[in-house]
């Protein structure tokens, strides 16, 4: 099994399309043409299943990729996966200073209080024009924290869990 640090959150499965098993994929990634070169990925559901497969074919649809994995041939197949993870190999990037992540990096990533209280999984990283916003999910319930250093406390990639300060008035 590859570690997570070995791998980068690349997209996320919204939904099946079409009918060979094909589905549509949100990209999380700022590297220019990484749905064109993608070959082997892992799939990772949210509750925890996983699978290793390859990239048989990527177009582009708008803002969206459509993308075939092998072993995926129905609608039905592809639905199980609604949702899930594409990771792939991380590569050469380049360092970062300290304090400072790539987003790929912490989509999926387990949030909790200072008070080491459980908020979700943060899901998804919205760009507002005040700044960056942590979209936060655990099951219905939504939190949205901004990504501000006031905020955010610690990030821990190794163990997968960032620790953020709350407020009266915020539900954790």
């Amino acid at each position: 099994m590859v570690s997570d640090l070995d791998t980068v959150t690349v997209g996320l499965v919204e939904r099946p399309f079409g009918v060979r098993g094909e589905v549509k994929v949100r990209s999380l990634s700022d590297v220019p043409g990484r749905f064109e070169t993608l070959t082997s990925v892992s799939l990772v559901a949210k509750d925890g299943k996983t699978m290793d497969t390859s990239v048989t074919h990527v177009r582009r649809a708008g803002e969206r990729f459509i993308v075939r994995f092998a072993g995926l041939t129905t609608p039905e197949e592809a639905g199980l996966w609604r949702g899930s993870l594409i990771q792939a190999p991380r590569g050469i990037v380049p360092m970062l200073p300290a304090g400072q992540y790539y987003e790929c990096d912490l989509v999926g990533i387990g949030v909790q209080t200072d008070q080491g209280l459980p908020i979700g999984v943060l899901e998804e990283i919205v760009e507002l024009p005040g700044g960056h916003v942590f979209v936060v999910r655990q099951g219905a319930k939504e939190t949205l924290i901004p990504a501000a250093k006031e905020w955010v406390i610690a990030v821990d990639l190794e163990h997968r869990l960032m620790t953020v300060r709350m407020i009266d008035g915020i539900d954790g």
